[in-house]
Formats: structure tokens, C-alpha cells, sequence
């Protein structure tokens, strides 16, 4: 690998649709847990604010908020302020509910929050805080692919031309360098733009050889029979890149700060907890999973793919950075300008309250 693969390589995670084959015992605790999210009587409103809306993708990706969700740690923070979810399962329809007011706070990859920044001319969101890293890999058919050079000539899935993975397979591809045309996938290797959700079928019936996908889809495709050739996170420094951020639209940020503080203090809070707590909050996640979308991941998916995500409170800026330039360098986006794009103000405070370390915006936050 060139030296600054290390540097740089694509980010990682557009929706994941919750894999899932039957119950695993979860239901009764997510009709439990929910208790835990109700608005404690007398409680008091935050800047007297009735709710705040809150978005997020039912996928593992996603973890902070599934567990904040189910274990009741946002609605803890927020007081008599109602939480309120909404559940998406595509990065520009959770885009355009920000938009529209649908959402005032929502958990996101990198590359929608690029584009909703990018398109809005910097006018309407901003990156407040990082949620996960990790999470992407190559997984392939070990009879037809044995090493990173057998990848040549075979038919390997992304989820979607221009999302964060495709972005990161292709930027692999030109580091190897081998020739693809982004826009039609041929070349060298063929690039099919598979939804995850059919990414497995897709394996068992023969019509890819592999994929480059994020969890649970890469665990999914293991359970099958495939092979991890390739775990993204070992192309990048600390083996950290964002897959999965908390945005804010501005205008809400301006009204409301006490509350995004309190939402976010109810992330860094929820962070701490699934750290202490693993096998707990995998189970809280899987909870809210099948709460949220009618379907709990089975063991021999969810085990693995959880221990590849980290949540983290980092929004690790400069690999959302490295993700933009890529998509640059790959003929897929203009060159943006991402300045602005976070403002980490609020998070940093959050976190100096907590006595933690402050998280840096790679020269990208507001002024």
C-alpha cells in the first residue's frame, strides 16, 4: 500500500437495512425498556421546548442512538423536552426531513452530510459530534478470490454509486492501480451498485464474487460462507474513520443550544455506558432494532459486527475530509468547501463538563 493509503482512504456507511432472521428473545426487554424513555411527570422543559426530533437509521452504525433511545438516556438528559424519533433508512431523505423541519437533530454517514452541506451552500447543517467508527470491510468468495490481487477481474458490490463505500473501493482500486470508470463500474474490476439489503442474495446466487459493505451486510455475507479479505480500518491511522456523525440544523442550534447540549450530553453519556457495558448494550441495540424496524439480528450476525463498530464522541474530521477528496479524485463531487461544516463548540463544552479531552475539527468549524 502507497504510505498515504494510511492517510487516506473513503469513509464508510450509507443505511443498512436491519438483517434479521427471526426473534432472538428481545421484544419483551424493548416493551420493558420503553418505559425508560418516557417523560418523567413534573419534569421541567428545556428553554420550555415541548420536543425535539430526532432522526436516525435503525442499523448498527447507528448504535449511540438505538441504545440512548432504548435505555432511555437522551429522554434522562432532555427532562420534561420530549424526545422524539423518527427512523430513515437513506441518508438524503433524512437530509431533506432536516430540511423541512421534520428533524431538528439526526445521526448520519459522512457522505450525506457532505452533500446536505455542500447543496445547501453551508446555510443549513452542521456536524456537532462523531457517533462511530469502523465497521467496513471486503468480504469475498474464497474459492474465486484468495488474495487482494485475485480482486482483479471479479464482480464486487457497493452499496451505491457515490456513497461512502463505493467512494472507498474506488479510491482502493486507483491506490492498486487498476482502471475503473466510476460512473459505469467497468474496468478492471466491476463495480456493482448492489442494495445491501439484496447484497446476500446476490452473493449466494453467484452474481458477485464480494463486496465492500458495512456491518451487519459484511457479517451477513460471512454467515454465508464469504471471507474478510480486507477490514477498512486497517487502512487507516489508529484504525479509526467516521462512519457515522450527529448533525444539527442551524437554525434549531441558534434557538435551542440548551438542548442540543443536553441531546448531546445524552450521547457522550451513552457512549461511556456502552463502554462499560458491551454485551449489555449490544442487547439494548438489538432491542431497539426490533422495536424499531419488526426484526432483531441473529447471533451469528450481530456478535461479530458489533465488535467491529466503535462509538466514539470524535467526529475524526479529517477522515470526512480525506472522504470528500476522494470523491473528488474519483470524478464524483465537485471540489467542496467544507469549512464551517462542524461546530464543535457545543460537544467540546459537553465534554469538558464530563472531564474528557476536546475533539478537534481538523480546521473545519466555524469561526
Amino acid at each position: 500500500m502507497p504510505a498515504r493509503r494510511t492517510r487516506l482512504t473513503a469513509i464508510a456507511a450509507l443505511p443498512l437495512l436491519a438483517l434479521a432472521l427471526g426473534a432472538c428473545g428481545y421484544g419483551s426487554e424493548a416493551d420493558k425498556n420503553d418505559e425508560k424513555s418516557k417523560v418523567a411527570s413534573g419534569a421541567e422543559k428545556i428553554e420550555g421546548l415541548d420536543s425535539v426530533k430526532i432522526g436516525y437509521f435503525p442499523n448498527l452504525t447507528h448504535a449511540t442512538a438505538l441504545v440512548g433511545n432504548q435505555e432511555g438516556l437522551f429522554q434522562k438528559e432532555l427532562g420534561g423536552t420530549e424526545a422524539k424519533y423518527s427512523q430513515f433508512n437513506a441518508g438524503p431523505s433524512e437530509i431533506e426531513a432536516l430540511n423541512a423541519g421534520s428533524i431538528d437533530i439526526g445521526w448520519i454517514g459522512p457522505s450525506p452530510a457532505i452533500n446536505g452541506y455542500t447543496k445547501s451552500q453551508g446555510k443549513n447543517l452542521r456536524i456537532i459530534g462523531g457517533s462511530a467508527s469502523g465497521g467496513v470491510k471486503l468480504v469475498v468468495n474464497p474459492k474465486k478470490i484468495k488474495s487482494l490481487d485475485d480482486v482483479k477481474g471479479k464482480k464486487i458490490a457497493t452499496p451505491q454509486l457515490g456513497n461512502t463505500q463505493d467512494v472507498a473501493f474506488l479510491n482502493w482500486i486507483a491506490e492498486k492501480g487498476w482502471d475503473v470508470d466510476a460512473q459505469s463500474g467497468k474496468g478492471d474490476v466491476s463495480v456493482v451498485r448492489t442494495d445491501n439489503k439484496i447484497t446476500p442474495d446476490a452473493y449466494k446466487s453467484g452474481s458477485i464474487d464480494g463486496a465492500w459493505v458495512p456491518e451487519p451486510t459484511a457479517s451477513k455475507l460471512v454467515a454465508e460462507g464469504g471471507k474478510v479479505l480486507l477490514d477498512e480500518a486497517d487502512l487507516w491511522p489508529d484504525k479509526k474513520f467516521v462512519i457515522t456523525n450527529i448533525i444539527v440544523k442551524q437554525s434549531f442550534l441558534k434557538d435551542h443550544p440548551k438542548v442540543v447540549e443536553a441531546v448531546l450530553r445524552g450521547a457522550v453519556k451513552t457512549n461511556a455506558w456502552i463502554a462499560k457495558n458491551p454485551e449489555k448494550a449490544k442487547a439494548a441495540a438489538n432491542a431497539r432494532l426490533k422495536a424499531d424496524s419488526g426484526k432483531a439480528l441473529p447471533a451469528e450476525v450481530i456478535d461479530p459486527a458489533w465488535k467491529s463498530i466503535q462509538t466514539t464522541n470524535d467526529p475524526l474530521a479529517s477522515t470526512l475530509d480525506a472522504e470528500a477528496d476522494h470523491a473528488v479524485k474519483a470524478g464524483l463531487l465537485e471540489k467542496p468547501d467544507l469549512k464551517g461544516i462542524y461546530d464543535l463548540g457545543p460537544l467540546n463544552k459537553v465534554l469538558k463538563a464530563a472531564g474528557e479531552s476536546p475533539v478537534d475539527d481538523a480546521g473545519l468549524g466555524v469561526k
